[in-house]
């Protein structure tokens, strides 16, 4: 379908000053194509709409996003977005940029490509930690569960559809195709392709080794026998108390990205494979 860059939204990286000055010129370029163009706290410019924070970005109906960082940026953006509303990557300062999809330098050609119906999108999984009846925010990479006391290895019982394991561990990763090249991967987890359905879950230490597991992306249910944390993609912390189950599943809808180009493994061409 051909995309109509009425409303878009620009995020920057978080105290990024060269970020926040292609924020700004790339805020002046969407306005010159007669977009509606909603910035971010401190992002101003003339003729478009400023927000205080993303929790805003749930007021409006967007036709784009386009995140200026690295990938801490990119996954703190799709946190605050419930719908498919799709995102443009572009890496403006970050380390590696794996989930970026061009530099700045490409901007104006990606606009143009945008107009012309030049993209696709790029649906990816996400997570969703649930307890107490109470739903944590959404993860694109993964939820790390682990003791809140270092001082004692918690028992952590583990539960997919009608199999359980129980053993004294750190922790236990649950990671999202998107997320089997971070944490996951250095602890020996496999990666896997963006697109598949599925989830890994990676014991954190635990004291007789186990494998990381590749499930269908169906309900998982974790229960600790110490007070846990709970991280959604390393950036928000929940804590829950012992024994309370911690339910993960497949959130409501995917994360969006806007691609302009087609690619194998796009994140392990990043991290030099």
């Amino acid at each position: 379908m051909i995309l109509k860059l009425q409303n878009v939204a620009i995020v920057s990286k978080v105290g990024s000053k060269e970020s926040e000055k292609t924020a700004v010129d790339v805020a002046k370029k969407l306005i010159a194509k007669k977009a509606h163009v909603y910035t971010i706290s401190p992002i101003e410019v003339s003729g478009a709409e400023k927000f205080d924070s993303l929790e805003e970005l749930r007021k409006v109906k967007l036709d784009l996003v386009i995140t200026l960082g690295g990938d801490g940026t990119t996954l703190r953006v799709f946190r605050f977005l419930e719908n498919e509303t799709p995102i443009l990557t572009i890496n403006v300062g970050g380390n590696r940029g794996i989930l970026a999809e061009i530099t700045i330098d490409e901007i104006d050609e990606a606009l143009n490509d945008i107009q012309k119906d030049k993209y696709f999108l790029d649906k990816r999984t996400r997570v969703v930690a649930s307890s107490g009846g109470k739903d944590f925010p959404p993860a694109l990479n993964e939820i790390y569960i682990t003791r809140t006391n270092l001082t004692k290895t918690a028992e952590i019982e583990i539960k997919f559809q009608n199999d359980t394991v129980k053993q004294k561990m750190d922790g236990v990763i649950i990671s999202t195709p998107s997320g089997s090249t971070g944490h996951s991967f250095s602890l020996g987890g496999p990666i896997l392709h963006e697109s598949l359905d599925v989830l890994i879950i990676t014991p954190v230490a635990p004291v007789y080794r186990l494998a990381s597991l590749v499930v269908p992306d169906e309900k998982i249910e974790i229960t600790c026998s110490h007070d846990c944390n709970i991280a959604m993609d390393a950036q928000v912390v929940k804590s829950v108390g012992y024994e309370e189950p911690i339910i993960i599943k497949k959130y409501k809808s995917p994360a969006v990205f806007m691609r302009l180009r087609k690619r194998g493994l796009r994140q392990m061409s990043k991290l030099g494979f």
